[in-house]
């Protein structure tokens, strides 16, 4: 199986080696007493150092990972958020030879000049600061040179991988091949970087006006298209400090806290358009005062009725309301297949039990809603990948918000925002068409009600009205019962034919010892028939 990962076998050896070299105990207990045929996934830390270890593609798919708590459990979560590639940057020389083979005219007659020393490196891509010839000084994001090969070398070695991940209890219960080819689609975007200019200016759109906050506080970058390429991101300069690093005055940090709150939640439940991950050096604090957002590349969607959902989810927590909780996670599921409800409810009520004693107001929303996805994940629930990136999202931000400002009241930031969000659920933005919507379905609704009423009378009358009744699982449970009483009456039968030969056989007429051989053998073959189609329905008890 090792070997069928890639087809190059310079690659095979390095894997190997690395997999070995970083998780030889865990292969050792493997060999010695483990599972040998259904390997477990190594420790949080191993896994995290393989993937490190194997490079910049493995990086990035780790980090997708960490926005999947339904998928994998805390620990894993939590080491494989942290997870930063470790890469030498690019030297000068071949950024810029990717500069000047993406940009449509001479770098000269585009740039005054450019900063030769990378801001930041990445996994995918460095960042270098430059200044237009119109004056205007932007970021340049130029993706790492050879970047793309390697990511189309590695997708055959993930394929093998999900293949060795099918064998793990993990990927029993998850297709972790179509997971593998969710993962590398979404690796395959992030290296087009007109997709995040794309939703860079679609989030600015959406933050531009607000009834929540002042737009005029929060920033998002300027993309300049006419430079921005498949390998090259040309966007407005900001400058500033990450906001856990700046010396952002005692006063201030509350209202930055709810702008940040409300910038947040007007993405998740109005626009349906979200920044999936904002931990701390996505965050910035301008030298003008203002809250800036940067980085895009991943980004989470959410429909309406998900919206809705996850909104009467927080409020299920709030209240430590088990029961919907149960109910509203089977609702966000893509197919709760033979899901115990009553068990997944005692489930959640245990969960919430912990936090009875809490105050609201320490209440950690983000550590109850992995908590939630975690309870759902070992009940076979499957829920859709766009979850995890909600539940990251919100656990970076309230992370932010509680080191930022470790006075902040999460419940007195969320009350105001789930009133006015259910507000526009229920009537939506437009009230009047809302109310003319809803005047014409009541109109439609009393033109067919009397016909439909007049219909129903009329076959009770005649008694010709019918139900039709579709029961779940009520074939199974009628051939199970079929079945016993089946097994009964044979067993009612075979004792008869045994109790009637053991009455002939003490009758002086020995006429009739025939007739009691012929009820001792059908009873003998009735009965061994009846012990094997026990034995063969495997239900002993």
């Amino acid at each position: 199986m090792v070997f069928s990962l890639t087809q190059s076998s310079s690659r095979q050896r390095e894997i190997i080696e690395i997999v070995f070299s970083n998780g030889w105990d865990f292969m050792k207990s493997l060999l010695t007493g483990g599972k040998a045929d259904k390997p477990q996934i190594p420790p949080p830390e191993v896994f995290r150092n393989i993937l490190v270890e194997l490079g910049p593609f493995y990086v990035k798919l780790g980090q997708l990972l960490s926005t999947r708590p339904d998928l994998l459990p805390p620990k894993y979560i939590e080491a494989l958020t942290a997870l930063q590639a470790k890469v030498p940057t690019v030297p000068w020389f071949e950024i810029e030879q990717t500069i000047r083979q993406q940009l449509p005219k001479p770098l000269e007659e585009v740039f005054q000049e450019i900063n030769p020393n990378p801001i930041a490196a990445g996994s995918i891509a460095q960042i270098h600061k430059a200044v237009l010839r119109t004056g205007q000084a932007v970021a340049l994001k130029v993706q790492r040179p050879g970047i793309d090969q390697i990511v189309a070398q590695d997708i055959t070695l993930i394929k093998g991988i999900a293949e060795l991940a099918a064998l793990t209890d993990f990927g029993q219960d998850y297709d972790v091949i179509a997971l593998a080819k969710e993962f590398t689609k979404a690796v395959q975007a992030e290296l087009d970087f007109r997709t995040e200019a794309a939703y860079t200016d679609q989030l600015r759109r959406n933050l531009a006006k607000s009834r929540w906050f002042d737009p005029e506080k929060l920033t998002i970058p300027e993309i300049y298209w006419e430079f921005t390429t498949e390998k090259l991101l040309v966007m407005e300069w900001l400058d500033g400090k990450p906001l856990l690093e700046a010396d952002v005055p005692e006063n201030q940090r509350q209202a930055i806290t709810t702008i940040l709150f409300r910038a947040f939640f007007q993405q998740i439940f109005v626009d349906g358009f979200f920044h999936a991950d904002p931990h701390p050096g996505n965050i910035f604090y301008l030298d003008n005062h203002a809250v800036a957002l940067i980085d895009f590349g991943m980004i989470g969607r959410l429909d309406p009725r998900t919206q809705k959902l996850l909104t009467e989810m927080l409020l299920a927590i709030v209240d430590m309301d088990a029961q919907s909780c149960a109910q509203l996670t089977l609702e966000l599921s893509e197919g709760s297949g033979d899901t115990n409800i009553a068990r997944l409810e005692a489930d959640y009520d245990r969960l919430l039990r912990k936090y009875y004693d809490r105050s609201l107001t320490q209440l950690n929303f983000s550590e109850v809603f992995y908590e939630i996805l975690q309870v759902a994940r070992s009940s076979r629930v499957k829920l859709p990948g766009n979850l995890g990136l909600y539940a990251k999202s919100l656990a970076n931000l309230e992370g932010v918000a509680r080191n930022f400002n470790p006075e902040v009241n999460l419940l007195d930031e969320i009350k105001p925002l789930i009133t006015d969000i259910f507000r526009r659920q229920l009537i939506g933005d437009t009230p009047f068409q809302t109310m003319f919507r809803t005047v014409l379905d009541l109109k439609a609704i009393s033109l067919r009600s009397p016909r439909q009423i007049d219909v129903i009378l009329d076959r009770l009358s005649s008694e010709t009205l019918q139900w039709n009744l579709n029961l779940r699982e009520l074939d199974g449970l009628r051939r199970s019962i079929d079945d016993s009483a089946n097994r009964l009456s044979f067993s009612i039968v075979v004792g008869s034919l045994i109790m009637g030969a053991a009455i002939i056989t003490v009758s002086p007429n020995r006429q009739l010892m025939i007739v009691n051989e012929i009820l001792f053998g059908a009873a003998s073959l009735l009965g061994l028939w009846l012990i094997i189609s026990i034995l063969r329905s495997g239900r002993l008890k």
